[in-house]
């Protein structure tokens, strides 16, 4: 078995894993937006779910440049992840300046202006069920091989069924529950990002690493050390590991 069939192996059951009665979705969804930056041939990956309107809400994103590009491309109403959502299909553009404009007449230049070439959106459903997209995006023109987007697929399989499972989360009311929590969790972490930044004069980036980190080694939800970081019942993040 090679290293990565290995670390996709582990990938797996590290969010199998998650898919417990009290798991942090918004941790879960983060972990699947790094791990698929990790195993796949893309540069950045975002991830966004419906809430009970129907509408669209940033999730999760690999990178600040990722999460203000979903950001841009939520407000305007218009993008692959869009798409991929309101189809439930795949969307795949290989080169962003070769009839993107077309397409996307804004997220397209916001796109590129970020440095993003290529975006491959993917549906996340079960059956009929339509719940986000996850959203990859390369720095270089092309497409992405066939196993690569197989497995993407396959990654945004697992995410649906974690969000969609048992605690009777088949009832819509009780699935739309879920996202909106997930949702109101990303405001407090957005919250918390800013608090850190400030506090240690790091990036947004580095203070969501230490956020992300402290979470995972005190086995602890991430909007729960978020809400520590803002209330300031946690001081000492600057210390924490990545």
């Amino acid at each position: 078995m090679s290293s990565t069939d290995r670390r996709v192996r582990e990938t797996f059951v590290e969010l199998a894993d998650t898919l417990v009665d009290d798991y942090d979705v918004l941790g879960f969804l983060d972990l699947l937006a790094h791990r698929v930056v990790e195993l796949l041939d893309v540069d950045a990956c975002g991830v966004v779910l419906a809430d009970h309107h129907g509408t669209l809400n940033l999730v999760a994103a690999s990178s600040e440049e990722t999460r203000m590009l979903e950001l841009s491309q939520l407000q305007n109403s218009e993008g692959p992840g869009l798409d991929a959502f309101r189809a439930g299909l795949p969307v795949t553009f290989d080169d962003l300046a070769a009839g993107g404009d077309e397409r996307w007449p804004r997220f397209a230049p916001a796109a590129r202006s970020a440095g993003f070439a290529a975006v491959h959106a993917l549906p996340m459903r079960l059956r009929e069920m339509v719940v986000g997209a996850m959203n990859m995006f390369g720095r270089a023109p092309g497409s992405l091989a066939g196993e690569s987007l197989a497995l993407g697929q396959a990654l945004a399989d697992v995410a649906t069924i974690g969000i969609l499972h048992e605690r009777g989360a088949r009832h819509h009311e009780v699935v739309a529950g879920q996202l909106q929590s997930a949702l109101d969790s990303r405001i407090l972490v957005e919250q918390a990002k800013g608090v850190l930044a400030e506090r240690l004069a790091v990036s947004v980036d580095d203070a969501f690493a230490l956020l992300r980190g402290h979470a995972r080694s005190t086995n602890s939800k991430l909007r729960d050390v978020a809400a520590d970081v803002v209330d300031g019942t946690i001081t000492d993040l600057g210390n924490a590991g990545h």
